[in-house]
């Protein structure tokens, strides 16, 4: 039945890519961008994705009209030039914004008493939406129909969608601020890609309280192993960490780390990967991809789905876990209640063992957005600018571990302020945040590619949407 769906999925893909062969070049997708190496911090390119050209994007700035002209002329504009027009535009009236985090909610009073701080006499008002079960696109697609939208901006995750969704129908407008641009050692003009606040990471723990050991990436998806995990059809991001682990980079870290199995364990994967070649070079996927394809089928075949990353947590720091596993949001460990049976201390953060191999766990964006129809444009500059350049606005996401500015400028205040390096001292060590740089070289943290993710949501996307879904208790 699995071939028959792929084969049609298949036949599908090449008469939508021949079809897009007669259209024009103006259609074709801008290639990715190199990726952009900086300290302590999110590298832009590697948050980002560039994104189709869109006829506003390619025209020249004079010929820019509304949003568009608005976005062009404030990204050559300083934070405090923002503000000024901020104040002008949106003193006594409402700001409506929209995300994925509740934490944008914190962040616009500071914001407004930064504004405050230039000119006394500004006032606004306030209300921060986060929509449940993915609705956000729904929301945010219903608000674009508007000639003047509700919502000035969003702070929005799984680039997936944001891309399809949202970019490519260009209800979203990334607005590139001039200090973040700069700290990130390029200009708006050049940069490429979505506008991220912050990276977050999703890693893999076990509970340390039993025999079981997971010295490489594997071990997670060896028999008997069944890792809580949030589903991928309740989170999309992780999806997105599936379809990432088929791009060439990650299919061949899981080749090196297959590779230093032994061999009773290389014996168990083989005919798994074996089985995997014809779907790998149907699917048009590299050299390594059948491990891709091999760790993704037992992951999704055995993973103990779950409805939140908070109650994995707790489930795994209780001494009575013993010898289960996850994969779940790093900063989940900062809320931990210490008591008789449960501690930070009952489990280990797989990538900080020595001697473990392999994928450490998976880095996904928050990005910020315009609306097309954002009713006050220059308040949403202005206040992205203030998130994502200075560690005031970046604080109420920046206060916790596991969320790492896309600033290397913010993202080092953050850490001379917060010291989460030495979050849990000796005491509870795994508390003790590595950092971005450490998680994207040392502990292999597979990273969100939007435009990547979009290519294969389709082909590789379906290709999981049929594999079997583990049940406890058959």
């Amino acid at each position: 039945m699995k071939k028959k769906v792929l084969s049609t999925i298949l036949t599908f893909t090449m008469v939508v890519s021949a079809l897009a062969g007669c259209g024009s070049a103006a259609s074709t997708p801008a290639a990715t961008t190199d990726t952009q190496a900086t300290s302590d911090a999110a590298p832009a390119a590697d948050n980002a994705a560039p994104a189709a050209v869109t006829a506003a994007e390619s025209a020249p700035a004079a010929e820019l009209t509304g949003i568009d002209a608005i976005i062009a002329e404030a990204e050559g504009m300083t934070m405090e030039e923002l503000a000024k027009k901020a104040i002008e535009e949106s003193n006594g009236k409402t700001f409506y914004g929209v995300g994925n985090s509740s934490r944008g909610k914190s962040a616009l009073p500071v914001f407004i008493e930064y504004l405050q701080s230039i000119d006394s006499s500004y006032s606004m008002e306030f209300e921060w939406q986060q929509p449940k079960n993915n609705k956000i696109f729904e929301q945010l697609t219903s608000d674009s129909l508007k000639s003047e939208g509700t919502f000035a901006m969003t702070l929005i995750q799984d680039g997936n969608q944001i891309q399809s969704k949202m970019v490519d129908t260009d209800i979203l407008k990334t607005f590139v601020p001039k200090e973040w641009a700069e700290a990130n050692g390029t200009t708006a003009d050049a940069y490429e890609g979505f506008l991220p606040l912050q990276t977050l990471n999703k890693v893999f723990m076990y509970n340390n309280q039993g025999t079981a050991t997971y010295t490489n990436c594997w071990d997670f998806v060896y028999e008997g192993s069944h890792p809580l995990f949030m589903g991928v059809d309740s989170e999309i991001v992780g999806k997105n960490f599936l379809m990432m682990l088929t791009e060439d980079k990650y299919a061949t870290w899981l080749k090196e780390a297959y590779d230093k199995l032994d061999d009773t364990k290389k014996a168990y994967f083989e005919p798994e990967i074996q089985a995997m070649q014809a779907d790998a070079s149907d699917l048009g996927l590299g050299a390594n991809g059948a491990y891709a394809l091999a760790w993704i089928k037992l992951w999704v075949n055995n993973y103990n789905e779950q409805t939140d990353d908070g109650p994995i947590c707790n489930t795994l720091v209780d001494a009575s876990a013993k010898d289960q596993s996850g994969l779940l949001v790093y900063s989940k460990l900062r809320s931990v209640e210490e008591s008789a049976t449960v501690s930070v201390n009952n489990i280990n953060v797989a990538a900080y063992q020595d001697g473990y191999t392999g994928i450490g766990g998976y880095g996904y964006c928050h990005y910020l957005f315009l609306t097309k129809n954002s009713p006050l444009p220059w308040t949403a500059c202005a206040f992205i600018a203030f998130m994502t350049c200075t560690e005031a606005g970046f604080e109420p996401w920046g206060k916790d571990m596991g969320g790492y500015s896309s600033n290397p400028n913010v993202a080092k205040e953050v850490e001379e302020k917060f010291q989460h390096s030495q979050g849990g001292g000796d005491e509870f060590p795994a508390k003790n945040d590595r950092g971005y740089d450490w998680w994207t070289t040392t502990g292999e943290l597979v990273l969100e590619d939007p435009a990547y993710c979009s290519d294969v949501s389709f082909t590789v996307g379906s290709w999981i949407d049929v594999l079997d879904h583990y049940a406890p208790g058959e």
